[in-house]
């Protein structure tokens, strides 16, 4: 599947007041995907608010919908850099070619896995005696050692398994006493699980992965948050059990993926993934070339896709900042321990502690800078050190998303000052800067 947009947008990218520990609620965006009327898909990842979870860096959900209303799926060969795909249907059918030669089908309930590491190309089209498309296609980063790896396809029928509550098809990984034999680069889980009516199913887990929780069909409660249809909730490691709760009266569908943090700072642009600008420039250039790194696609009745003109800006990395521990420990003594959490609405970080305010640095974007202009801490919670968390982690957001950091509030520049290792993402306050802010603020502020 080719990624249409690099940078989608959050609607809501932290938990609200109250949410569990360590859950966040990510919304998707609406981007469009080839057809003649141009099939909408939503997407989760990646965004401002996280990259990966563990090594999955993508995805897409689209569907149900009609294909005589949308034209159905047709994307026309396009290549990949660094990373695998992994293809999972509910429903319908999808045609895939590749340039390792392999012509297979997607249908519901079997997982196809395309390693692209060099260099591959593929194509997926939605199948004549499809009526309706539904499904996820997701992707996984390469690490460092293996992300030159050469072309592979793997496919494979999981059976499903039941415990109290749920029926789960393991397609990578380990749970519930079901485990995958396809082969991956780094550690993942990969589930579709359905949850029954009025029911709760609670799962052991990896303490040192990272969970995401994709929903498909109805709510769900993930660890006490609630997710709506199209959201995805990310939880952090430190947990050995994840609890999943359908309060309805009809079946809920999600799809589950886990991995380690993928520590690894990544560049990702259209279809490759990478580790720096220059890499990227090189690959499109080769595709542009129809150069033998992607090889060709044979069988698709049509032209390749192009690839789109590259931005005026050097294209920078991007990792998660580090996720928070969640332990039970904590849970059970009822620690108040601070969360930083990044509120779009009112463009601001903010701390809170025990679900209130303690307090905040606040921001305003201009193109590919974020400028960092107030900072403030309660004074009940003064010298506890807040200040110091506060920016830091607003910082690793900003640089995880791509932006530039431009201090204008004193605290935030001296805090750069004493952490040179924000000095490559940061810009000195220029007065074209300095004006523009004072505009955007107006008198009020």
């Amino acid at each position: 599947m080719s990624n249409t947009e690099t940078a989608p947008e959050a609607v809501r990218c932290v938990p609200p007041a109250g949410a569990a520990a360590g859950v966040e609620v990510l919304e998707a965006r609406e981007v469009p995907l080839g057809g003649p009327r141009a099939l909408l898909v939503r997407r989760t990842l990646p965004q401002r608010a996280r990259t990966l979870i563990g090594a999955w860096c993508f995805a897409d959900h689209y569907g149900p919908v009609a294909v005589p209303e949308t034209g159905g799926m047709d994307v026309a060969p396009h290549p990949h850099t660094g990373l695998q795909t992994v293809s999972w249907l509910f429903s319908g059918e999808i045609e895939h070619r590749d340039s390792l030669g392999t012509h297979a089908l997607i249908r519901p309930g079997e997982m196809n896995l395309m390693t692209g590491g060099r260099g591959i190309a593929h194509s997926e089209v939605s199948t004549p005696a499809t009526t309706v498309v539904h499904g996820v296609q997701l992707w996984v980063a390469l690490p460092e050692a293996d992300r030159h790896a050469g072309r592979d396809f793997q496919h494979y029928v999981p059976e499903p398994v039941h415990v109290e509550g749920a029926e789960i098809r393991v397609f990578l990984g380990a749970l519930a006493g079901s485990a995958s034999p396809v082969r991956t680069f780094t550690p993942l889980l990969g589930a579709q699980i359905d949850l029954a009516p009025r029911s709760t199913a609670v799962l052991d887990v990896d303490r040192s992965f990272e969970h995401g929780v994709l929903v498909d069909a109805g709510e769900v409660r993930l660890d006490g948050t609630l997710l709506r249809h199209a959201e995805l909730g990310y939880a952090a490691p430190g947990a050995a059990t994840l609890t999943l709760a359908n309060d309805a009266d009809a079946p809920a569908r999600l799809i589950l993926l886990g991995g380690p943090p993928f520590e690894e700072e990544i560049v990702m642009w259209w279809n490759f993934i990478a580790r720096t600008h220059d890499e990227i420039v090189e690959a499109r250039d080769e595709w542009e070339a129809a150069s033998d790194r992607f090889g060709a696609v044979e069988g698709y009745p049509g032209s390749r896709l192009p690839a789109p003109p590259l931005p005026n800006a050097v294209i920078m990395p991007r990792r998660n900042p580090p996720p928070p521990e969640r332990t039970e420990e904590h849970a059970e003594e009822g620690e108040a321990e601070p969360v930083v959490r990044r509120v779009d609405a009112e463009r601001l970080y903010e701390i809170a502690v025990g679900g209130a305010r303690a307090g905040l640095t606040a921001y305003r974007d201009r193109g590919g800078q974020r400028i960092f202009y107030h900072t403030e801490v309660d004074k009940s919670f003064a010298r506890k050190g807040l200040a110091s968390t506060l920016v830091e982690q607003a910082l690793l957001d900003a640089r995880a998303a791509g932006m530039r950091i431009v201090p204008v509030c004193p605290y935030v520049a001296r805090f750069v000052k004493r952490h040179p290792e924000f000095a490559e993402a940061v810009d000195r306050p220029s007065p074209q800067v300095l004006h523009w802010l004072e505009a955007e603020l107006g008198p009020q502020q």
